[in-house]
């Protein structure tokens, strides 16, 4: 009895003690100097994270070094992963945790990294039942096992232009936020409770119009992606605000706030 009790105790202390040994794993490399040749990758491939305030820049290079010590990658169709592709999508994925010291992307257990566009199958249920084989061309995919696969082509892509509003990294991390807490679903958590109500309410509208522009073939600020539902609206409307921050401030203002109480960041005043 008294050796079960000790055991117990041993392991209750265990579990209690792994939240904050990580934590202080994390502040180690978070402290660890910037190489010198990550910063002239920074330079060359994410010409973003130049416009970043001072403050912001010294965080995004802790975060790249906390993630780059947590996360692997695997290069898949004969890709030799590479420093420069590793801080690139570090880079631009930490983007997303400024500002925000409690959040990371808990769930992510690797990058899977593509020299170009992929393929996947699936099968998919029609509305009578039938099973289809569903093959897609993809740049870009967050699976809620903890994977994202990302075309290495598209990477250099969406970091090269920061003002299109398209970044396949963005679009993908977001979702990773999205499907912390359940399937992604467009409301990734919140700081409090009371937040959901208003931000269901203006992404909820903005979502539809959006699905009715594109409808009625009226161009809009986001990709008609973003209509396909309520996950990839989120997705979209994340890489707009990072990329395009003063046009979606001055024509979607609510929309904006919202992301920008929720990122913590306000990327039109950079």
């Amino acid at each position: 009895m008294i050796v079960a009790t000790v055991l117990a105790l041993l392991l209750a202390l265990w579990f209690l003690g792994q939240p904050w040994l990580a934590e202080r794993r994390r502040r180690r490399w978070r402290a660890q100097p910037f190489p010198a040749a990550w910063r002239r990758i920074l330079r060359r491939r994410v010409p973003l994270a130049g416009r970043l305030p001072a403050p912001l820049q010294l965080q995004l290079k802790q975060r790249i070094n906390e993630f780059l010590a947590e996360v692997p990658f695997i290069g898949c169709n004969g890709l030799k992963v590479t420093d420069e592709m590793r801080v690139t999508v570090a880079a631009q994925a930490s983007l997303l945790l400024l500002n925000r010291p409690g959040v990371r992307f808990d769930a992510l257990r690797q990058v899977l990294l593509y020299p170009g566009a992929f393929v996947v199958d699936r099968v998919r249920t029609g509305d009578a039942g039938v099973q289809h084989d569903d093959r897609r061309v993809l740049s870009g995919e967050s699976w809620s096992q903890g994977q994202v696969l990302l075309s290495w082509a598209d990477v250099l892509q969406g970091a090269g232009d920061p003002g299109d509003g398209r970044n396949v990294v963005i679009h993908e991390f977001a979702h990773q936020l999205d499907q912390a807490n359940g399937a992604a679903n467009g409301a990734p958590a919140l700081a409090r409770r009371s937040h959901y109500a208003r931000w269901s309410q203006v992404l909820g509208t903005a979502f539809a119009e959006l699905r009715h522009r594109h409808a009625v073939g009226e161009p809009t600020l986001f990709d008609a992606y973003g209509a396909t539902e309520p996950a990839e609206f989120f997705a979209v409307a994340s890489e707009v605000f990072f990329e395009q921050p003063v046009r979606m401030a001055a024509e979607h203002p609510a929309l904006y706030a919202e992301f920008r109480l929720y990122y913590q960041v306000d990327p039109a005043a950079w």
